[in-house]
């Protein structure tokens, strides 16, 4: 009974959510607002500490719709309260203040060894975190300052967080242009950690977003790197979760995230020592929050680039 009233909280908040979407009058199509509940649900139940908003409208409108849907859903779900909107030049993103702080801590990322691929020279083999690259050095330094910005020692638990100065909740934020007095509190803005830095926004996606596998590369490399990752076929690996619907109703399948690597670099595909290590990565987060969620698995497929066609 225990484990049904927790996944029924998460069903109430997704039904808050959706009626508070209707109240702003956003207008999202079917698509967009499907996959806008499964990813606030990856948030809170742990599965992911930060998505990417690449739907659901354009700037600015989008984070004046985003601001006004979480501060009236917050109200009536607090299982909301952590989550923040996070700015990066023009990139929109929803974050979970706690995941966010325990995925770019300094523990975590000696736990898992990421790979990465520099794009500027080749695709022929993957680069561990310690290797000496400019581009890597940048993405450890834009690390650091994340660390030190969201600090896990700020966070008590899901929902509460101490008045700690680094944490970002009022003193860096801007103010959402709509007409909620209040959602100054809920955006913070990064945008500062690039402006010293070279590296392209995709690389630091890559590592943000929780992705195994990173492309690395910088702004002045973009072209380069667009078409040296163009001469490669690529493993698409979709990693799909299982809803536990603790009903009679057939259980649903959700595409969590998708990422890809050369099909050189990947030849074990899910027998990669860094697919190995990711799955099992996943399969704790899913059995951290089992009640709503029962399994992880992985799909993939292969494909065949085209000079051009591969976009960053």
């Amino acid at each position: 009974m225990e484990v049904a009233a927790e996944a029924g909280a998460y069903e109430e908040m997704l039904r808050v959510v959706e009626a508070c979407a209707a109240r702003i009058r956003w207008r999202l199509r079917p698509q967009s607002k499907r996959r806008l509940l499964n990813d606030i649900m990856f948030l809170c139940t742990g599965l992911r500490p930060v998505i990417l908003m690449d739907y659901g409208g354009t700037m600015p409108q989008l984070q004046d719709n985003l601001c006004s849907l979480l501060h009236h859903a917050r109200q009536e779900a607090s299982i909301l309260n952590p989550l923040r909107v996070m700015v990066i030049d023009d990139m929109l993103y929803v974050i979970h203040i706690q995941g966010l702080a325990e995925h770019v801590s300094p523990n975590a990322r000696s736990q898992h060894q990421l790979a990465f691929v520099d794009l500027e020279k080749s695709c022929c083999q993957l680069l561990a975190n310690t290797e000496k690259n400019e581009t890597m050095m940048e993405l450890l330094s834009i690390q650091d300052r994340f660390s030190a910005t969201f600090p896990v020692e700020a966070v008590v638990e899901p929902g509460t967080t101490k008045q700690d100065p680094r944490l970002p909740e009022r003193a860096n934020d801007v103010e959402c242009t709509g007409s909620i007095a209040d959602t100054t509190s809920l955006v913070v803005v990064l945008s500062a950690f690039l402006e010293s830095t070279q590296i392209a926004l995709p690389s630091l996606n890559g590592w943000l977003l929780g992705y195994p596998v990173t492309y690395l590369f910088r702004n002045e490399s973009a072209e380069a790197a667009t078409r040296n990752l163009s001469k490669h076929s690529l493993h698409i690996y979709r990693i799909y979760v299982v809803r536990n619907l603790h009903s009679d109703a057939k259980q649903s399948e959700v595409e969590l995230l998708s990422f890809s690597v050369p099909c050189d670099l990947s030849a074990k595909r899910e027998e990669e020592p860094w697919a190995k290590s990711f799955l099992a990565h996943m399969n704790k987060k899913v059995e951290r929050c089992s009640h709503v969620w029962t399994s992880v698995r992985i799909e993939m497929e292969v494909f065949q680039s085209q000079s051009g066609v591969i976009v960053l």
